[in-house]
């Protein structure tokens, strides 16, 4: 059932007094988020909680916008569209970014006047259950936004199959996403968004102010612990430039800090859990058993929990599992490349499409890049820009739908024709 029966003008007015219970919410929000998922205090703040409160309000001011259109049609006919909310939506959301990624699903579904359930990740609950009390205080009517707790092998499944749900809407693994469409279409066929893995490049070109471009690549990579999935992990240098960034960027290192994400001269916390830090830590090893040169990190630190030195490779081949593999977790993988030609084949080379930075002076050469690289997002001069009002989605198996901008809002809604005749019209 969907909340369209509420005038479209309150919807707003209630999602804005919802993003006012954010904001007043924000310390408290911050914490939790933290002691869920290892993540910095300060950065949450304002990245995290404050962002959820405005993409809440950019959607609540679209929502008495959503309008059809008057068709021309051949004879004595009048037609017109309406665009209908999808009706109930299962939103799954993963577990690095757990407030902002809620309110990216959330947000526009309300907008949209559908009715939804989240399932959280199972390591990262919390917020998700405080953004569900945040709701009913706002005034959100009971039933609109449910959230249920557990793993994706069960709560997660039922709501890909469940016969009743109209439309799932993932973020998460590529594996994960395959198995959610695949359920999706042997119960009622119902549409799937699926923004899932990344394996990002980001490629410097020997023009590039190379300190900026060591302090994007080195904030790409292991921002968040490297647990994004817009992670640039894959950092093509260009030869002529190649040798002096190894040296800056691993210098650079000797300034990064790892520890209590509570603390605000902290750069990185630990890994989400055990599972991750484990994982992270066999990719290293795989690194250095396949012939990489590991110059800096890579090892546990700290006497408790679940930290990792960010670690940095050379002499990476394209081959490579940890130039192929989505690790997210804090791995650069630095490699050369000569010509723009090369740039493009090599920042191409990978399954995914998710996003890719582009580092270069030359206007001529970001215009290239950024309309041969096959990826959902291409930052020039940036990187890990995501703003509202801003699609965000990616290529091949990075998956297909955008969170974030008007487009969002599109895949919550359904288009109806309406078709009468028109008779003695003194026009058509």
């Amino acid at each position: 059932m969907a909340t369209s029966l509420m005038q479209s003008l309150e919807r707003g007015r209630i999602m804005m007094k919802y993003a006012d219970l954010i904001d007043q919410q924000k310390e408290e929000l911050a914490k939790l988020e933290c002691l869920d998922a290892g993540k910095l205090l300060a950065l949450t703040k304002v990245v995290d909680i404050e962002g959820s409160a405005d993409m809440l309000r950019y959607y609540a001011g679209a929502a008495d916008k959503i309008h059809g259109e008057t068709l021309k049609m051949a004879g004595n006919l009048h037609g017109y569209t309406l665009r209908e909310p999808i009706g109930v939506v299962g939103h799954i959301i993963p577990w690095n970014f757990p407030s902002l990624m809620f309110f990216s699903k959330v947000s526009p579904a309300l907008a949209a006047g559908c009715t939804m359930i989240v399932k959280p990740a199972e390591q990262t609950p919390l917020t998700a259950l405080y953004h569900a009390f945040l709701a009913k205080e706002a005034g959100i009517p009971d039933g609109v936004i449910n959230v249920v707790t557990g793993f994706g092998s069960t709560a997660g499944a039922s709501i890909a199959s469940h016969m009743d749900i109209d439309m799932v809407s993932f973020t998460g693994s590529t594996a994960v996403g395959r198995k959610i469409m695949e359920t999706a279409a042997k119960s009622n066929l119902k549409p799937v968004s699926l923004e899932l893995g990344g394996k990002s490049p980001i490629i410097i070109f020997d023009d590039a102010d190379i300190d900026m471009a060591v302090d994007l690549a080195r904030t790409a990579t292991f921002y968040n612990k490297g647990e994004a999935c817009i992670a640039g992990s894959r950092v093509y240098v260009q030869e002529g430039i190649y040798d002096k960034f190894v040296t800056k960027v691993t210098e650079s290192m000797k300034s990064w800090v790892v520890g209590d994400p509570f603390d605000p001269h902290v750069h990185q916390g630990p890994q989400v859990d055990k599972a991750q830090f484990e994982k992270v830590l066999s990719y290293i090893e795989h690194g250095k058993r396949e012939g990489a040169t590991l110059v800096t990190g890579g090892k546990p630190c700290g006497e408790k929990g679940y930290y990792i030195e960010p670690a940095i490779f050379t002499d990476v081949e394209e081959d490579m599992l940890i130039a192929k593999d989505e690790i997210f977790g804090p791995v650069m993988s630095l490699m050369k490349f000569k010509t723009i030609e090369e740039a493009i084949e090599k920042a191409n080379n990978t399954k995914y499409g998710l996003a890719a930075g582009v580092v270069t002076k030359d206007l001529n050469i970001a215009n290239r890049m950024s309309r041969s690289i096959r990826a959902g997002i291409i930052w020039i001069n940036c990187y890990l820009i995501i703003d509202r009002g801003c699609p965000f989605g990616g290529f091949k198996m990075s998956g297909f739908g955008k969170d974030s901008g008007m487009h969002a809002l599109e895949k919550y809604l359904q288009v109806k024709s309406v078709i009468t005749p028109i008779f003695d019209s003194p026009w058509l």
